[in-house]
């Protein structure tokens, strides 16, 4: 009966939606991929491996209805590159008020950072606005929390030389611990939420698979081959960019310690990936 029970996904083609729907995939789950490129090579992908690929705007309610009506459960993620801080909101809410007029069991929502009032970082502030917003419809709900994600080291779409190996650092320290996590990792933890309810419905996750600094990221890279070479572009010119939401974040965990207990996050899974067995991974070129 519980693999008969459909997951809606948002986000599908992305990089978190897509980990969440292989593992749900993977696991024999029902999966309903939602997203706004459906036409897309990411779509295809999916729908080879099994999942039902619908068009859905997360900035249209009834759209997200249509697709939740008859679902089990909803994994809620929004891009904020995309959407910007008030349309990130605007759609974390929207995706509360369907899934709760759908009659969702469940919603996993992909939040991130130390979940911590104050930060200045305008992309945490709006997923606590969001969990907020979740938490008063009264859905069953679980909230994972990662701060870093591995794919900032390797996916040109980040453009790492720039971003992970020369402005992070100036601003974060390169002796500063990061708390890094897989998406894939992140993927397998939302599967496995779904697939137990009763111990994660109610639960706040801080993610992390281990605190490395940039320094060590960098022998890490080195065993593996892999460049960190920087491209040495000032930080204004960076933020004029990409907006200075990163900067402002890698700035306050120049000071701030991060609540995550990678000990914790082990517990939730077979295996933890380590930054050193990502590395020597290839890089998985995926779209947001």
């Amino acid at each position: 009966m519980e693999h008969e029970q459909v997951i809606a996904v948002l986000g599908a083609t992305g990089r978190q939606g897509g980990a969440v729907a292989r593992h749900l995939l993977a696991d024999g789950r029902r999966v309903l991929a939602l997203t706004r490129t459906p036409e897309s090579q990411a779509s295809g992908a999916l729908r080879s491996a099994g999942a039902e690929v619908v068009r859905c705007d997360m900035d249209d309610v009834n759209s997200l209805l249509r697709a939740f009506t008859g679902a089990y459960g909803v994994y809620s993620v929004q891009n904020p590159m995309i959407a910007g801080h008030d349309g990130e909101i605007r759609q974390g809410r929207n995706v509360a008020d369907a899934a709760k007029a759908a009659g969702v069991k469940h919603v996993v929502y992909g939040s991130a950072g130390p979940g911590l009032r104050g930060t200045g970082v305008d992309s945490w502030d709006s997923k606590l606005i969001i969990t907020e917003h979740l938490r008063a419809s009264g859905i069953p709900l679980t909230v994972l929390r990662p701060t870093a994600f591995m794919e900032l080291m390797t996916d040109k779409d980040f453009y790492p030389p720039v971003s992970v190996w020369h402005v992070m650092p100036k601003l974060a320290g390169d002796q500063t611990p990061i708390p890094w996590l897989a998406v894939d990792d992140l993927g397998a933890i939302a599967a496995r939420a779904f697939a137990e309810p009763r111990q994660f419905v109610g639960a706040e996750l801080p993610l992390a698979a281990e605190f490395r600094s940039i320094a060590e990221c960098r022998k890490a890279a080195a065993l593996t081959g892999r460049s960190t070479r920087g491209f040495p572009m000032p930080v204004r010119l960076f933020e004029r960019f990409v907006g200075k939401d990163l900067t402002t974040m890698w700035r306050w965990l120049a000071d701030n310690p991060v609540p995550a207990d990678p000990a914790a996050t082990a517990r939730l899974l077979d295996h933890v990936t380590t930054v050193e067995e990502f590395l020597a991974k290839p890089s998985r070129a995926t779209s947001t």
